[in-house]
């Protein structure tokens, strides 16, 4: 059986992505998504179980960096976990006596209206985990009166629901990946992303959309861009790309080629199965045998063929 490591303690949103994932998975909680990883490279765990994206707030800032800059790991699957936020407090708890709350930056962000509407006066401070800040307001002692987190950490902290589905929006989801060491990628299934980070070789007019056109003019669609600052001064970012289709596709080896061309460095992080199934639209002239028959055709003008 393998472990998994995930965004502990238990309760957190990323548990459940993981028992979805992987349900007969033993699984391993850590204090935040750099240790989760971290358990994958000093052979801890066999992968782990972070969060990506979410659809309101974007791209998770620790998580895209710790795939930019940490020791190389493969992302071998994803999986869209609707998120629903409840504000959990100790037994006996009234909602006029909350005036510190703690939960996760990504939480604070998605429940601001209902902060602003109903606690308006309240402080937030930001914890490592949603699940965390209902452990930590169960403790009688915690200088905190309520925590932003996931209804299921409330029944397992007992802590009291004040109020349930406080999320600014009821459609929000957030991208969840499995990820693991170096080794195999999945095999191509017709509705695959791929993802990776490319660096600039130098700051140029047009830099990006060098980067841009590799995937264009082969008729690859990208599905998510993102930009992260490399810590070398105001102005100097990297980028993060997910696009449709499988590495193992000729279009998108030779966009994923291209790229590394032109970049000052390029990390792939995996070409594995979209969460959504949708299938990859292929436009024409781009399928592998198009690409096989003008490779044929540019090898036979080269040996002097007569073009007919």
């Amino acid at each position: 059986m393998s472990k998994l490591a995930y965004l502990g303690p238990e309760g957190t949103f990323c548990e459940a992505a993981l028992r979805e994932l992987a349900p007969e998975a033993e699984r391993l909680p850590c204090a935040n998504v750099r240790a989760a990883l971290d358990a994958v490279r000093n052979g801890e765990a066999d992968g782990a179980v972070v969060p990506l994206e979410n659809s309101l707030e974007g791209g998770i800032a620790q998580t895209l960096d710790e795939f930019a800059w940490g020791k190389p790991l493969l992302i071998v699957a994803e999986l869209l976990l609707p998120v629903e936020f409840s504000l959990l407090a100790r037994p006996g708890t009234e909602m006029r006596q909350i005036k510190r709350i703690f939960t996760h930056p990504a939480a604070h962000t998605q429940c601001r209206d209902f902060i602003d509407r109903e606690i308006p006066g309240a402080v937030v401070v930001h914890a490592s985990s949603t699940a965390g800040a209902a452990q930590e307001i169960a403790n009688p002692e915690s200088p905190y009166d309520a925590a932003i987190g996931p209804a299921i950490a409330g029944e397992i902290y007992d802590l009291t629901e004040l109020a349930s589905d406080i999320g600014d929006r009821n459609d929000t989801v957030t991208r969840f990946v499995r990820v693991a060491p170096p080794g195999e990628l999945p095999e191509p299934t017709g509705a695959d992303r791929s993802s990776m980070v490319a660096f600039l070789r130098d700051d140029h007019a047009g830099a990006l959309l060098e980067m841009l056109s590799e995937f264009s003019v082969r008729g690859v669609n990208l599905t998510r861009i993102e930009s992260r600052p490399t810590g070398d001064g105001i102005g100097s970012y990297f980028f993060h790309f997910d696009c449709e289709g499988h590495i193992a596709e000729a279009r998108v080896g030779e966009a994923i080629s291209g790229l590394h061309r032109i970049s000052g460095d390029l990390r792939f992080l995996g070409s594995y199965p979209r969460a959504d199934k949708v299938p990859t639209q292929i436009k024409r002239g781009t399928a592998d045998p198009d690409f096989a028959e003008a490779a044929g055709w540019l090898g036979r003008m080269r040996a002097g063929a007569v073009q007919r």
